[in-house]
């Protein structure tokens, strides 16, 4: 019997990551001793998963000091890639207790920003010396940026398009034919005979001026739960108002309503503007936008909730059931982000889903396509839960 040769090479260096992940416990079993850059990086993760584990000396771990966790920041970044650093920054945040540290300036010059770092900096605002306020702006900047690099154009182009779609016309060029509902609207003109349909009435796609022909309403639960939420609605409620064909509304709420429209130009403004945190009246928001709402049938309401409701339920149903009733297309999204579904209310999603208003988690790529099949008027894509 032959046995095929062991790699060495392949053989050390899966002990060594073994050793990196379990730690250096006496009963690891690698019996690997690390030096230079691997002690380095297994020193950095002992600071902050040492914490907790039964019988192991504690000593190594962050503590509350600035100045160690400012230097443990900058070796994460030396050793371990951006995506990873993410996730223990999150981690240290978490499981240290380390938010205060981002009151400091030099905290926030070393952390790598990411959309959760900015939900944790909107968290803090309000407790933020000034001498911090300049810095958290500057990271908070950094992050919109990269959003709106990634996800404008995209959104635009989508939503120009359903734009267009949208505008029908009734004597439509046979290359603006839209056949799917030419088809539809002449169903009772169909042939048995002939096996075909005899349209009297065309039905086309028009070209959408450079007037509004729509109007959206971006209805955000500024609740702890929902901040990476926040802090993407307020990014696309940018790239939307952006948009002339397009009349953008921006709603915050959790007891109270505040109406952020007039600083959509400026989605850190908005941000700033927030106040994450505190209890949930979906019913007082949804009877704000139902006010300013003036043309129903070209009205799309998105409201982003975990639907955790503290006000009146019944009447936030009753008003969802009116507003639809009125011609308007509305959406609930139970998050926007790239983690899905949070805990949610799933009693109030029933309700919803009964009035036709299924509530489902949607990431930033899908928003663009949700938006366009709402402003189209047809079915929404909505993800498979499964």
């Amino acid at each position: 019997m032959t046995t095929e040769p062991v790699d060495t090479d392949t053989a050390q260096e899966r002990l060594r990551r073994w050793r990196l992940v379990l730690g250096g416990d006496p009963a690891d079993g690698t019996r690997r001793t690390l030096s230079g850059q691997d002690a380095a990086m297994d020193g950095a993760l002992t600071a902050l998963y040492e914490k907790g584990r039964a019988g192991r000396d504690r000593s190594a771990g962050l503590g509350a000091s600035a100045p160690a966790v400012a230097r443990w920041l900058g070796d994460i970044r030396t050793y371990f890639p951006s995506s990873v650093v993410q996730v223990m920054q999150r981690d240290a945040i978490d499981r240290l207790g380390l938010a205060a540290l981002l009151l400091e300036p030099e905290m926030l010059e070393a952390v790598e920003a990411d959309v959760h770092l900015v939900g944790t900096l909107l968290s803090l605002n309000k407790a933020m010396p000034e001498t911090t306020r300049e810095t958290a702006r500057a990271v908070v900047r950094k992050v919109v940026e990269d959003l709106e690099k990634r996800l404008a154009t995209r959104t635009r182009a989508t939503l120009t398009g359903a734009l267009d779609r949208s505008a029908r016309i009734s004597r439509p060029r046979h290359h603006d034919i839209d056949w799917n509902r030419t088809i539809a609207a002449n169903l009772k003109h169909y042939l048995p005979e002939y096996r075909t349909i005899v349209p009297e009435r065309l039905i086309g796609y028009g070209r959408a001026s450079r007037s509004v022909k729509k109007e959206v309403v971006l209805c955000v639960d500024q609740s702890g739960s929902m901040a990476a939420s926040v802090v993407y609605a307020s990014v696309f409620g940018a790239v939307l108002a952006s948009m002339r064909s397009i009349d953008t509304r921006l709603i915050v709420f959790d007891t109270a309503v505040v109406d952020l429209t007039d600083q959509l130009d400026d989605p850190v403004d908005v941000l700033f503007g927030t106040q994450l945190g505190g209890g949930t009246d979906i019913n007082r928001a949804l009877a704000y936008c139902q006010s300013q709402i003036t043309r129903p049938a070209e009205t799309v309401v998105v409201l982003i909730s975990d639907l955790y409701e503290g006000g009146i339920r019944d009447e936030m149903l009753k008003r969802v059931a009116a507003m639809k009733a009125a011609g308007v297309r509305f959406v609930t999204l139970l998050a926007l982000s790239d983690e899905g579904a949070p805990a949610y209310d799933r009693e109030h999603a029933a309700a919803l889903a009964a009035l036709d208003a299924p509530a489902f988690a949607c990431t930033p790529d899908l928003f663009p396509e949700v938006m366009a099949a709402a402003i189209e008027k047809r079915p929404l894509p909505i993800p498979d839960a499964g």
